[in-house]
């Protein structure tokens, strides 16, 4: 069989993917939020204190591509963020007065932007539609999860191992030396 684009669930996804941008871009404008930075308002605003690790999961934008938003949005007044009391690595990201007030302004806009995504469609597969990119969503992250829970259990691992090992390693004792006498 010879590869075809009108087959190809990339080719057809970029495309769905670009319309949808364009009418986002239409709606919201130039001074808006981009649609990922929409996304982390949005997430931000519904779940305040989130730490960065959980904005990935929720928002599905990895790690680095989000560190480096955050940092961005932090500068344009959007968002803070401040240590955790539970683990001082774990940054906890709060949207500002200047992000409720960009994602207020955004909002129904992007609600539009969203509905003429749908219009390409008849009513009668809308549903469809959304069921399966929701699946397609849902199976995506549970591959996310399945990729990154043997690591978690790999370290662990080794976390044990390495406590057995001191457990169990020899106590080093400084030898007394002998001395001849003459």
């Amino acid at each position: 069989m010879a590869y075809s684009l009108k087959s190809s669930p990339g080719h057809l996804l970029r495309r769905a993917q670009q319309y949808a941008h364009d009418l986002y871009s239409q709606e919201v404008g130039g001074k808006g939020p981009t649609p990922r930075q929409f996304e982390v308002l949005h997430v931000v605003a519904q779940n305040a204190g989130l730490s960065q690790t959980d904005l990935v999961r929720h928002t599905g934008i990895d790690r680095s591509t989000l560190a480096d938003m955050i940092a961005r949005m932090m500068k344009k007044g959007l968002l803070s963020r401040k240590r955790t009391k539970e683990d001082a690595r774990a940054n906890a990201v709060t949207i500002t007065a200047a992000g409720r007030k960009m994602l207020s302004g955004a909002s129904s806009k992007v609600v539009k932007s969203d509905g003429a995504v749908m219009k390409v469609l008849p009513k009668t597969q809308q549903a469809a539609f959304m069921k399966a990119l929701k699946a397609y969503a849902e199976a995506l992250d549970q591959m996310d999860e399945a990729a990154a829970a043997p690591k978690k259990k790999a370290t662990k691992k080794r976390a044990a191992a390495k406590k057995t090992a001191k457990r169990k390693a020899p106590v080093k004792r400084k030898a007394k030396r002998k001395t001849k006498r003459r």
